[in-house]
């Protein structure tokens, strides 16, 4: 039950920091964390697109280096092939920063 709270919270936390991110390609409508799992299920309405697309991260895990935190996404899946692409090219098996509040949500 701790597990679901603390996902929940660290989910809107998320989803208001990927927003500011990607404000000029559109929004997240939803984002879930399940870090038990260690996946991610995530909505976006982005500009130009007609329907939602919807983002699995279907693995990950939290790198330290000293003080710092990283994600790296391990696989990944997208309902558009473009975006699915540019994932993999881009973002899979590459570490990425976390923000503190998020290296301890997470």
């Amino acid at each position: 039950m701790f597990t679901a709270a603390k996902d929940a919270v660290a989910s809107q936390a998320a989803r208001t920091y990927v927003n500011g991110l990607i404000a000029r390609y559109g929004h997240v409508r939803e984002l879930k964390i399940d870090s038990r799992a260690k996946t991610v299920a995530v909505v976006c309405e982005l500009k130009g697109e007609t329907d939602p697309v919807t983002i699995h991260i279907e693995a990950y895990r939290i790198v330290a280096e000293g003080e710092l935190r990283f994600v790296e996404i391990t696989a990944c899946s997208c309902s558009r092939v473009w975006l699915h692409n540019l994932l993999h090219d881009h973002v899979r098996d590459r570490r990425l920063k976390l923000p503190a509040w998020a290296a301890a949500a997470l």
